[in-house]
């Protein structure tokens, strides 16, 4: 495990983590009670988190970029028990805590730069000797809570066992010929499921040597990448194209990578043939999944990336594909359908949300919400989403939460939020707007109100407005018409 100035082997981590694991059990903490975790990319962010699946209970991330209210949402519907945070977080979850009116029984402060009297410095947590933690734990008991912005105006739990992220870690092993040899980065965030799940997760199990940066800096990447010889590495499309547009960017600072692996929205194909030129040793996969599937459901390998442009692959070992009409039924080769799987690593259901588990879970398949196609080569490709879910920066936006909070300024009669292909973000959360009449705001105000009570990434990059809204016999309105004649300037990269 390397760290900044840190470089510890797997027998001392564990000795830290059994610590911490007792320090934690002497102040309360419990088996099956719900453990928030809100901070950047450290070492200490993962000793807590092995520590809290040691103990048995249920490890809930928590974005850092979040607002107080939308953080205060996460904790209250999470039940959280106990927590830990950056220090400079501090300030930002105590105000979380109190909107939800929660009593902790313990806070964690993840370093040691702690001023705050309620929380306990890293340094003091952790308790004994290290002797190896043996608690009783179940394949099936729940290890993580992780929330997803799914469709809807309020983030959803998506409950994930012990045993479903096991064999989400075997199936994408698999898939990225991962093995214990390797050396991987990981620059993304680890309250992703992403990060920890697809890419810490399995390369624990298999003894691999990791890298952490606290954030995916494309000069820190590139730095890291040569100095430690790096040998695999997930990122985006975005940071990937930053990485190449960075005017420090080198082939020969990346000369040690092999593998390499991108996915939360689609590449770009001159893209993945400008990395193909100029890192030739590298083997770049797709992979495509969701927060429900642990996250990993399906691959495209390196020889079939530019062969089989827009294709996500096939599925992994542990997962069954299929498209299903809206009767449930299994659509033809090449006919659109909604995407669906089955997989020992799907979630177990939506935390407090049993009827959308039921919906998520119709005839017997898990439901993605996005529409595909499957050919007859078995190779999937995704059409479009089922939902309104936008996917900018490799983060998803519920557009439904972004107009809620438009809604909210007087000037607004009627918004719609969609997205837009952008060259950077994959995707732009664009506005666009219908004016109350004799009532006047601009792009700006707009913008601003917005990121009063969303997170950065969730604010419009840009809000239009119209005389009208298209709309069906029914009076909804039609966000394909309004996106049909709306697109990203060709000169605005961001």
């Amino acid at each position: 495990m390397i760290f900044r100035d840190q470089k510890i082997t797997y027998r001392e981590w564990n000795v830290m983590v059994n610590q911490v694991a007792e320090g934690l059990s002497s102040r309360g903490v419990r088996p099956e009670m719900h453990l928030g975790i809100i901070g950047r990319n450290s070492l200490n962010f993962l000793t807590y988190a092995m520590a809290v699946a040691k103990l048995g209970s249920v490890l809930v991330p928590i974005n850092p970029a979040l607002t107080v209210k939308e953080m205060a949402y996460i904790m209250r519907h999470a039940d959280i028990a106990a927590v830990a945070a950056d220090s400079s977080l501090i300030s930002l979850v105590e105000e979380g805590i109190r909107e939800a009116a929660l009593r902790p029984v313990v806070q964690v402060a993840l370093d040691i730069d702690n001023t705050h009297d309620s929380w306990i410095p890293w340094d003091r947590v952790g308790k004994g000797h290290g002797e190896e933690w043996r608690g009783s734990l179940g394949d099936d008991d729940v290890a993580q809570i992780l929330y997803t912005s799914g469709t809807e105006s309020n983030p959803k739990g998506v409950l994930l066992t012990h045993r479903s992220l096991l064999d989400q870690f075997f199936s994408i092993i698999v898939a990225g010929e991962f093995r214990p040899n390797d050396v991987v980065l990981h620059a993304l965030p680890l309250f992703h499921s992403a990060q920890l799940n697809a890419f810490f997760g399995p390369f624990l199990e298999l003894g691999a040597t990791h890298v952490l940066l606290e954030r995916p800096e494309p000069e820190r990447i590139m730095e890291a990448i040569e100095y430690h010889q790096v040998t695999v590495f997930f990122a985006p499309p975005t940071v990937w194209i930053a990485i190449l547009r960075s005017p420090s960017f080198s082939p020969t600072r990346l000369a040690s990578l092999k593998k390499a692996v991108y996915g939360a929205s689609a590449m770009p194909v001159e893209i993945l043939r400008e990395l193909g030129r100029v890192l030739p040793q590298t083997r770049f996969s797709n992979m495509y999944g969701m927060t429900e599937m642990g996250p990993f459901a399906t691959a495209l390998p390196p020889e079939e990336q530019l062969t089989r442009p827009g294709s996500v692959g096939k599925p992994g070992v542990n997962v069954e594909m299929a498209v299903l009409r809206d009767d449930g039924s299994e659509a033809s080769a090449n006919e659109p359908g909604e995407v669906c799987f089955r997989s020992s690593h799907a979630l177990l259901g939506y935390y407090k949300d049993p009827e959308k588990t039921r919906e998520a879970f119709r005839h017997g398949w898990y439901h993605t919400g996005d529409i595909g196609v499957i050919d007859a080569e078995g190779y999937l490709s995704i059409v479009d989403r089922k939902k309104d879910m936008i996917k900018s920066g490799g983060e998803n936006v519920a557009s439904r939460e972004v107009e809620e909070a438009l809604y909210t300024h007087g000037a607004v009669q009627e918004c719609a939020v969609i997205g837009v292909p952008h060259p950077y973000w994959g995707e732009a959360v664009i506005a666009v707007v219908v004016k109350r009449q004799k009532m006047d705001v601009s792009e700006t105000e707009l913008i601003a109100h917005v990121r009063e009570t969303l997170a950065g990434f969730k604010t419009p990059k840009r809000v239009l407005f119209r005389d009208t809204l298209p709309k069906n016999a029914s009076g909804k309105i039609v966000k394909r018409l309004i996106a049909a004649d709306i697109s990203w300037p060709d000169d605005e990269e961001r």
